[in-house]
């Protein structure tokens, strides 16, 4: 990160303060419990510390997946109004997560795992090195596609 560019997190505090002088309830909410997300995973483990945009990015992905997660429920038990809130949330949330891999790019960043791995070992993996296999993915991902997803175009390839 350079100089120039402001922290995630500076960024979530800036436009929290923003949505409070345009009275926006939700977006005001949300970004406090994002905030607070961030806060608890920094004071998380043996001693505080300042995360970054990379860890932060995480936090916000497990945030947002949570909301999705709470809407299917509510949805399923015929609670509309808290399924639109819940998914409304996540709707902020991915305001600040990177862009979703597309399944083309997803391929690629597959491919290039396999490649890396099977240089490696000096021959192409099977199903047997997929765990070798996500790592490298996951690596090359960054945060871009959910596990989920990844392990899906991992075990599709091998």
């Amino acid at each position: 990160m350079s100089e120039t560019s402001q922290s995630l997190k500076s960024t979530i505090r800036s436009d929290l303060t923003a949505a409070m002088k345009d009275k926006d309830p939700l977006r005001t909410a949300t970004l406090r419990m994002l905030l607070a997300a961030i806060q608890t995973e920094e004071v998380a483990g043996k001693e505080a510390r300042e995360l970054t945009d990379e860890e932060i990015v995480k936090v916000l992905a497990r945030e947002s997946k949570k909301r999705g997660e709470a809407a299917e429920v509510y949805t399923e038990n015929g609670r509309g109004e808290l399924a639109a809130k819940e998914h409304a949330e996540a709707r902020i949330i991915d305001e600040y997560l990177p862009t979703p891999l597309t399944d083309a790019e997803l391929v690629d960043v597959v491919d290039t795992a396999i490649g890396r791995v099977a240089d490696e070992l000096g021959e192409r993996p099977g199903p047997k090195n997929m765990g070798q296999v996500m790592k490298v993915a996951t690596a090359i991902a960054a945060g871009k596609a959910d596990g989920k997803r990844l392990s899906a175009a991992v075990r599709s390839r091998l």
